[in-house]
């Protein structure tokens, strides 16, 4: 079956980075869009950035500059990479495939945490 497994999470101040990084089984990965979302406490899960198999990425307006999505075929993976993070980037971040035709977001991983202490 399908597996999307999340890391990279965790604490971090204010202006930092932090790097995630999810790593796809039981799917071919270079077909698949792939996308990071997050939620907060109290709100709903927004997509932050996305990346289609042949590497055209959109991202929030919010993060924008500071956020970078990337993909590694070779080891099916994908990655979120987060600069300059603040106190409102903090959410369990979550990434989730889309397969080849579908419209939507399918699978799904676990989540990971990012705080951002102010």
């Amino acid at each position: 079956q399908v597996q999307l497994v999340e890391s990279g999470g965790g604490l971090v101040q204010a202006g930092g980075s932090l790097r995630l990084s999810c790593t796809a089984s039981g799917i071919i990965f270079s077909i698949i869009d792939m996308g990071w979302y997050r939620q907060a406490p109290g709100k709903q899960r927004e997509l932050v950035a996305g990346i289609t198999r042949v590497g055209n990425t959109n991202y929030i307006d919010s993060v924008k500059g500071r956020f970078t999505i990337s993909r590694d075929n070779a080891k099916n993976t994908v990655y979120l990479q987060m600069n300059s993070l603040k106190p409102e980037d903090t959410a369990v971040y979550y990434c989730a495939a889309r397969p080849l035709g579908s419209p939507d977001y399918v699978y799904w991983g676990q989540g990971t945490q990012v705080t951002v202490s102010s």
